[in-house]
């Protein structure tokens, strides 16, 4: 299959390509049933010749090219309606029905505070062009009504959230007018991903009721079911989360498919490469060094342990709190004593065969690093953060 992605350097154009290369080359094997042989990237660098070339070979089209940010309202009407017919007509000379999608917007219901906007009504003259052409070619025509799309994007441009991630990550000002406004938003892995299954013929269509989707089976339009509604206060009291977890070490709440998860990836790519990199709090004696690495807000901690030739550590048991050691470097014993029975159990670890050992509540532990030389490397994960006012910990020999 040969495409086309028209708008090829825009925010979603360059993700798009980026992952059909991924297909093609077959980096990413989560859709076995496309084979994409060609990708034509098409954008205003590009020439006429080029996309004449482009629309006698294409298998399928993805437009989404566009104008956003004209100086002239008028030049909304010439690049969104005028490429679309230039377009359309190409691949009509060359007889190519092929299937095209395209990259409409929300804008163009002309609902709600919508009403008068020279962009949605540029986008909808664009979307009849194409439901036109449909219905005189035959060829299959998928219109997506995008919502405000959140993906690495050029700041203080046409995106709140890339704004913020922008200046939260680079410690520059921004300011949010009514923290309680909503925006509905489509993460643009889930754009590339809805883009995969209209590929496969997977779409999900859908009809409008003013600028609320209705997922509707025969409906005229297509969309991306996964969006996130949120107001610009959650969004910069997270951004602000993300901020501080170098220095609280917090992990917050990112379930799977969460806002949260897909916002901080967003995040991390505004931050400057100095700040790729953050220093750690080694607690350090002549023992070997104990570090805390990752705080989480309902699984506990995650920390390093490094035990210096010879040396015990631990000595001490729970109430409640548990723990797991893992040994990924150097050579060690754990030795575990039941305080009530004095049932005891030991393990020999080492990082040539990595496994998780549990310290039970009520057994009191120790790691002993058995080698002479090398030091015993251990991750240990518990299930609370420690609390100094509450540690929980018992001293007792095993």
């Amino acid at each position: 299959m040969n495409i086309l992605v028209t708008g090829a350097k825009g925010m979603v154009g360059t993700a798009l390509v980026n992952n059909l290369k991924n297909l093609r080359d077959h980096k990413n094997r989560t859709r076995p049933n496309l084979q994409i042989d060609e990708i034509y990237e098409y954008d205003l660098q590009s020439t006429p010749e080029a996309l004449d070339e482009y629309c006698q070979k294409a298998d399928f089209v993805f437009n989404l090219a566009g104008v956003n940010r004209p100086k002239d309202p008028e030049d909304f009407m010439k690049g969104n309606f005028g490429f679309a017919s230039t377009l359309l007509d190409t691949l009509k000379k060359h007889g190519n029905k092929a299937p095209i999608m395209l990259s409409s917007s929300i804008q163009a219901t002309l609902a709600g505070r919508f009403g008068n906007s020279e962009y949605g009504r540029s986008k909808k003259a664009g979307e009849e062009l194409f439901f036109a052409y449909g219905k005189e070619t035959g060829a299959k025509v998928a219109v997506y009504r995008f919502p405000n799309l959140m993906g690495h994007s050029r700041p203080k441009y046409n995106s709140a959230v890339a704004t913020f991630c922008w200046a939260v990550a680079n410690d520059q000002p921004y300011t949010v007018n009514d923290r309680s406004t909503e925006l509905e938003l489509l993460y643009i892995d889930d754009l590339v991903e809805g883009m995969f299954d209209l590929l496969e013929g997977k779409e999900v269509h859908c009809e409008f009721n003013g600028v609320e989707t209705v997922i509707k089976p025969d409906g005229r339009y297509c969309c991306v079911p996964v969006t996130h509604k949120v107001t610009l206060g959650e969004i910069v009291d997270l951004l602000q989360e993300f901020k501080q977890q170098p220095k609280t070490l917090m992990m917050p709440k990112m379930p799977e498919g969460s806002f949260a998860k897909k916002l901080f990836s967003l995040y991390l790519t505004y931050l400057p490469t100095k700040s790729f990199k953050y220093d750690l709090t080694m607690h350090a004696d002549n023992r070997g060094s104990f570090t805390e690495l990752v705080h989480t807000a309902d699984c506990g901690q995650v920390s390093i342990n490094i035990s210096k030739p010879g040396i015990t550590k631990g000595q001490h048991w729970h109430n409640s709190k548990w723990e797991i050691f893992i040994v990924v470097a150097g050579h060690g014993l754990i030795q575990e004593r039941n305080i009530n029975t004095g049932e005891t159990v030991e393990f020999e670890v080492s990082g040539d065969k990595i496994e998780a050992v549990y310290m039970i509540p009520g057994w009191t532990h120790n790691i002993i690093n058995l080698s002479e030389k090398e030091n015993l490397v251990t991750v240990m994960t518990c299930n609370e953060i420690f609390n100094p006012q509450h540690p929980d910990t018992f001293a007792e020999s095993v």
